[in-house]
């Protein structure tokens, strides 16, 4: 287990991502992951309230509402840890305090739970001022309705005043930042952002860590893989990518794991770095990434990963 900056979030070294569930996974393929993983020893789980608002039909809290009814029907809500958003849920956009108030209140009836243990600010909000969002936010820690707070796809400038606000104001603090980050999308979060987090003890749980499927190995030359996500993975197969996948599979083979698992990895031996994000359509994909909780890689091994996709 991991610890999030300075709370009592001891979570598994691999957040399962919540984003396929009501969306490439129905409700029974769902629970089949999420049972897989709670039986690896899996306790962190992350969605969204706007998920699967993209799907024709849906109108955003689909991915919440299986969860809520597998906790419910399993009944293991006090050995999961469950992280969800605010700000992108189509009618609740942004963090005024009113929008805060309601995601909340909705989310929590469809996770079927007293408590958030991790809720984020999706996106931040320029238009709402961070002195009306954070004692929104600092009202539902204080309630209980919330453990702690966190934020997703935030800019350094903006992560830093948000931290200051809170410190300066007595205020519930983001503990954790949710950033776009894999081996091959790296210029977003190192640099500025990572060591912002490093300084401010501020824990990184990366999404998109597989880079949408190609970090998985599945997406090669010649051969075609039916995805929602395949066009996207297949932007990153060119010179480089395909350096990057070589590296992968040496690697994997002689640790005798999956490529996935390396790719990985290889963001849990990076600074600041608690837990990546990745997600599963079906308990076979998850055995896949279940390995990234036993293995570590040598210096050499991330180094030579780093170079691969330099």
């Amino acid at each position: 287990m991991a610890r999030i900056g300075n709370t009592d979030l001891d979570v598994y070294p691999l957040c399962l991502g919540g984003n396929v569930f009501g969306w490439t996974a129905d409700e029974e393929q769902s629970r089949a992951v999420l049972d897989a993983y709670a039986a690896a020893g899996g306790n962190f789980v992350d969605t969204a309230d706007g998920y699967s608002s993209w799907v024709p039909g849906h109108s955003g809290g689909e991915s919440e509402t299986i969860i809520g009814g597998w906790l419910a029907e399993r009944g293991n809500r006090n050995r999961m840890l469950i992280a969800t958003k605010v700000g992108m849920a189509p009618g609740l956009e942004g963090l005024s305090a009113k929008t805060i108030r309601t995601a909340a209140e909705l989310s929590l009836k469809r996770l079927r739970t007293d408590r958030i243990d991790l809720y984020y600010a999706h996106r931040d909000d320029p238009k709402t001022p961070l002195e009306e969002t954070l004692p929104a936010f600092d009202a539902l820690v204080r309630e209980g309705k919330v453990r702690h707070i966190a934020a997703s796809n935030y800019t350094a400038p903006r992560l830093a005043e948000a931290l200051d606000v809170s410190e300066r104001n007595g205020l519930a603090s983001y503990v954790a930042l949710q950033p776009h980050y894999n081996l091959l999308h790296r210029d977003e979060y190192e640099g500025e952002l990572a060591g912002l987090c490093a300084r401010r003890g501020t824990a990184c749980l990366p999404y998109f860590a597989l880079a949408k499927g190609f970090l998985t190995g599945k997406y090669r030359v010649g051969r075609s893989v039916e995805s929602e996500r395949a066009k996207g993975a297949e932007a990153y197969l060119d010179e480089r990518g395909i350096r990057v996948l070589a590296a992968l599979d040496e690697i994997a083979a002689a640790h005798a794991v999956p490529v996935a698992a390396v790719g990985l990895a290889w963001l849990l031996a990076q600074p600041t770095v608690v837990a990546p994000i990745a997600s599963a359509r079906t308990p076979e994909q998850l055995q896949d990434l279940l390995p990234v909780a036993q293995l570590r890689l040598s210096k050499e091994e991330v180094d030579r990963l780093s170079a691969a996709a330099a």
